[in-house]
């Protein structure tokens, strides 16, 4: 009961994260530096995720001597499912400032046609499907990690800590992006409205079906189970990261070292939590 309530707590804060993201897009568009200096720490936060938090405890439960083979095959599944979707629906776009447009339009002589701008009915449809792939991915790992949580020593109050805040981070960006295209496209406020809710829910739901799910099998099952999820997620969030941070190193020549200091500071916040998840469980690095 104390790992639904867990989840429950974590679903909660990610709905509210994701209605926030997409109310502020339908009511004004941040400035780019916020925008970047935003990207930038998340960003961060997430790849640090990734590399201290969901490939070592996928290590930890998935069984046999080729463990790191089969974590590092399932981690890059992970980054191309994301590749691919990125490439295919182009879906990750959270910059919707003039600097952005400039960059993304004209401003490098490529004029976008109306379907390929992202506000044709279907490119949002495509752009949906992916941020919804995405998602559906992250509400695997949340509620994988949480039941896994509940498995292990005092393991319930900080099961899946890392996950939800990388979750929690990201989501108004996500959100952020799909109202913020739907704006773009002219839709009225009652389908942006619907379209925030819709998407908000996603990410809890799946969270809640994976927690159950993985709670009906065997003990060494799930264990093992846990560790392909963690190794795929571990992949789809590097590839998320990497998608927010790399584009955008090319496009900025300016405010580079406000940029830097908030990669670091997302960094530096995952591998913190990081030292307090060891501390909790009483062991040195894990």
């Amino acid at each position: 009961m104390s790992s639904m309530l867990t989840l429950a707590v974590y679903s909660a804060g990610i709905f509210a994260a994701a209605i926030l993201g997409g109310r502020l897009s339908a009511l004004a568009t941040m400035t780019h530096l916020r925008t970047q200096m935003l990207m930038s720490l998340v960003a961060g936060f997430i790849l640090a995720i990734a590399i201290f938090h969901l490939l070592p405890h996928s290590l930890a439960h998935i069984p046999g001597p080729g463990a790191v083979n089969k974590a590092v095959g399932w981690t890059m599944a992970g980054m191309l499912l994301m590749v691919f979707l990125l490439r295919i629906f182009q879906f990750h776009r959270h910059d919707f400032s003039d600097e952005a447009g400039d960059y993304h339009g004209h401003g490098h002589g490529e004029e976008e046609s109306e379907g390929e701008s992202g506000t044709h009915p279907r490119r949002l449809l495509g752009i949906a499907f992916g941020l919804g792939v995405h998602t559906v991915t992250e509400g695997v790992a949340l509620g994988t990690t949480v039941r896994l949580g509940a498995t292990q020593a005092g393991g319930e109050i900080l099961a899946g800590m890392g996950v939800f805040l990388a979750i929690l981070l990201h989501k108004p960006l996500d959100a952020y992006s799909i109202v913020g295209l739907m704006k773009l496209a002219g839709y009225g406020p009652r389908a942006l409205s619907a379209a925030n809710v819709g998407f908000a829910l996603l990410c809890p739901l799946v969270a809640l079906v994976s927690f159950l799910g993985v709670g009906l099998l065997d003990p060494f099952g799930a264990a093992t189970t846990a560790g392909y999820v963690l190794a795929f997620a571990a992949g789809a969030f590097l590839c998320i990261a990497l998608s927010d941070l790399l584009p955008e190193i090319h496009f900025h020549s300016h405010d580079r070292g406000k940029l830097i200091l908030a990669l670091v500071v997302g960094i530096g916040l995952a591998y913190a939590l990081r030292l307090v998840e060891a501390a909790a469980h009483g062991v040195e690095g894990h």
